[in-house]
C-alpha cells in the first residue's frame, strides 16, 4: 500500500526498493515518489488526506486500523463509507461484522447483502462464503456455480472445494476440468520474475511485506 493509498504489487514494490537502495536514494512511495511516512501519526495524516478526497481505499484501510485498535464503531463507519463507494473489501468486512456481531447486532440479511455485493465486485473470499452459505442451505448447484467463479479468480479454497464436489458427483468431469484450467490461468497471470524475487527475498528474511505490500 502506497502512502497515497494506491495498491502496489509485491514485484513493483520490491523493484522500487532495489532502485532506491542501488541509487542510495531516500525512501519514497513507489507510486507518488513522496517521502515515506516515518511515524504512525504521519501515516494517519496521509490516510485522512485521502479520505477527505473521497478515496475508498483509504477509508477501508483506516477502518482496518480502527478495528485493530478495538474501535469497532469507527471501523464500521469507515467501512460503510468505503462500501458506499463500491469497495469490495469494505463490503466483505461489513459482512463479517454482521455475521459475527462484532460492533453491531448479528444480522443474517445484512451479512448476505454485503457478501453478495463483495462477490459481485470480484472478491473471491466473499464468493467462496456465498458458496458455503448455499451449500448449508442445501442448494448444491448454486454452491458449485459460486465455487467455479471463485476458481476462475484463482481462489485456492474454491478449487479445493470443487475437488470435493467432483468427488461427490456434484460437478461434471468436463466442468471440473474447465475450472482447473481457469484456476491455473488465473494463478499464472499473477506470476512475474519481479514478484518471484520479492517472495524469495521475503522467505530469506531480507524484507517484510505487510498485508498491502508494505516494506
Amino acid at each position: 500500500m502506497a502512502c497515497c493509498c494506491k495498491v502496489i504489487c509485491l514485484g513493483c514494490a520490491y523493484a522500487d526498493l532495489l532502485r532506491q537502495l542501488d541509487g542510495k536514494l531516500g525512501m519514497t512511495c513507489p507510486f507518488c515518489r513522496q517521502p515515506r511516512a516515518t511515524s504512525e501519526k504521519e501515516t494517519d495524516r496521509n490516510y485522512m488526506k485521502r479520505i477527505e478526497a473521497g478515496d475508498p481505499v483509504a477509508m477501508r484501510q483506516m477502518g482496518a486500523k480502527r478495528e485493530l485498535d478495538g474501535d469497532y464503531s469507527a471501523a464500521f463507519e469507515y467501512w460503510t463509507k468505503a462500501a458506499k463507494l463500491g469497495d469490495a473489501e469494505a463490503h466483505n468486512q461489513l459482512s463479517i461484522m454482521y455475521q459475527e456481531g462484532k460492533g453491531v447486532e448479528k444480522d443474517e440479511g445484512k451479512d448476505t447483502y454485503h457478501m453478495e455485493k463483495a462477490a459481485i465486485a470480484g472478491h473471491p473470499g466473499a464468493r467462496y462464503n456465498l458458496a458455503m452459505q448455499e451449500g448449508r442451505n442445501g442448494c448444491d448447484e448454486r454452491s458449485v456455480k459460486h465455487l467455479i467463479i471463485g476458481a476462475n479468480l484463482g481462489h485456492d479454497m474454491s478449487i479445493e472445494m470443487l475437488k470435493e464436489s467432483y468427488t461427490d458427483g456434484d460437478i461434471s468431469k468436463e466442468d471440473y476440468a474447465a475450472a482447473l484450467r481457469a484456476y491455473q490461468a488465473a494463478i499464472d497471470a499473477t506470476k512475474s520474475p519481479q514478484r518471484g524475487a520479492a517472495l524469495d527475498a521475503q522467505s530469506k528474511g531480507l524484507v517484510r511485506w505487510g498485508k498491502s505490500s508494505e516494506l
